[in-house]
């Protein structure tokens, strides 16, 4: 009886450890999360996330491979601190054509080594890429973990839309519509209207210079008609005083 107990046990233990492993491997792998927008035809920044899935070995490289049948005319990782990093390029069968340049090889793997992430710890990699494609909604960026024991996780496999994860899922960046050109700057109607609305309050501006030019000019005008009224005054007095002063002399 005890036999039995002990065998249902250890049955139950077991379930619960195969349950608690692959929930741990469905849920703590590789990912690609993007800093801010990763709009279709233009550049983000993304993040390679990795977790550290072993109790007792330490994640030591990781490569992560580039679709083939959406090149990346620019692929440029940030320094990580402690970790090496190695970009290898390929020939491309179709130049690409970006800012109206001819691109003939593309980069299809990005290496890192020589750092260490350990148990229970996870490390990001930081990445520019672009020129994003226009006519795809994810880019599929498959990766290899290699531990410190020699063990070699491929996280390969492709999800499908409607079907549960796989296994060992690849990492996928998913890519938004643009947002438009709201954020380039005005349109040309937006333009245009801008540039009369200046022009009016050049006008406007110009209109009030003239009047106040105007102004100070009669302003001006009105000034010297009075000191020169004044003027007169103060001559005709002078005559008057002496005149005055040469008859006192005279008496």
């Amino acid at each position: 009886m005890n036999v039995t107990r002990l065998s249902a046990a250890s049955v139950a233990a077991v379930a619960a450890s195969t349950v608690l492993l692959l929930s741990g491997t469905a849920f703590a792998h590789v990912g690609v999360q993007p800093v801010g927008p990763a709009e279709k035809g233009g550049y983000a920044t993304v993040n390679v996330k990795v977790p550290n899935e072993r109790d007792n070995a330490s994640t030591i490289k990781l490569e992560v491979s580039f679709p083939t049948d959406h090149p990346l005319s620019s692929v440029m990782p940030q320094p990580v601190p402690g970790w090496t990093t190695k970009v290898t390029k390929t020939e491309l069968d179709k130049p690409l054509k970006v800012h109206g340049k001819e691109i003939n090889e593309a980069v299809s793997k990005v290496t890192w080594t020589g750092g260490k992430i350990g148990p229970g710890e996870f490390q990001q990699f930081p990445l520019s890429l672009g020129q994003l494609p226009e006519d795809a909604d994810r880019l599929v960026l498959k990766a290899v973990q290699t531990y410190d024991n020699k063990e070699v996780v491929r996280w390969i496999e492709e999800p499908k839309e409607g079907e549960e994860e796989p296994q060992s899922p690849a990492p996928v960046l998913q890519l938004s519509e643009p947002a438009g050109d709201d954020h380039h700057g005005a349109s040309g109607d937006e333009a245009k209207s801008d540039g009369k609305e200046a022009a009016k309050v050049d006008d406007a501006a110009h209109e009030s210079g003239e009047t106040a030019s105007a102004s100070d000019a009669g302003s001006s005008d009105t000034t010297a008609r009075v000191l020169a009224v004044v003027g007169i005054l103060v001559g005709a007095a002078g005559v008057a005083f002496g005149v005055l002063a040469g008859r006192r002399r005279t008496s």
